[in-house]
């Protein structure tokens, strides 16, 4: 890919992100056995996120462009603290936090969102071709949510 067609695809992936899971975009029917799946088209782009789990969880996003894969992350969440804060509240504040990383026009890059006595914070190493981070979130100081993400081009 050229490095405007790598510019174009990272400003889609933010598009895809802040219109899927954070969004509150549509789940599609499952495509492997207690999947959930999500989907975002646009032009000769799609993008699709798959997942298992609710509290401790794995997934997979893929882009393609014109129907060939050329881009994915793997990632794997697990709530660190289940009896002192829900896997429900934990995703609140990940929306809520990627939706405010997302409008900066970018998905990648340390980050950092404070409401109350959550604090969530994600760092990575690499770029869009090649990357990988984690993502936490902490509970009055304490490490109650984590997750592990790596990705980059497909060729």
């Amino acid at each position: 890919m050229t490095d405007d067609e790598i510019m174009a695809m990272e400003a889609f992936i933010v598009r895809a992100k802040a219109a899927t899971y954070a969004g509150g975009g549509p789940q599609l029917l499952p495509y492997r056995l207690g999947s959930h799946d999500l989907q975002f088209a646009e032009g000769d782009w799609a993008y699709h996120d798959s997942y298992f789990g609710g509290a401790d969880f794995l997934g997979q996003e893929v882009v393609y462009h014109r129907d060939a894969p050329v881009w994915g992350m793997n990632y794997y969440g697990r709530l660190l603290l289940p009896d002192q804060i829900g896997a429900s509240e934990i995703g609140r504040m990940i929306k809520r936090s990627l939706t405010l990383m997302y409008a900066e026009g970018r998905f990648l890059g340390g980050f950092e969102h404070v409401e109350g006595d959550l604090r969530y914070t994600d760092e990575n190493e690499g770029d869009v071709r090649a990357f990988l981070g984690v993502e936490r979130i902490f509970l009055s100081g304490e490490l109650a949510y984590r997750l592990h993400y790596h990705g980059g081009s497909i060729r």
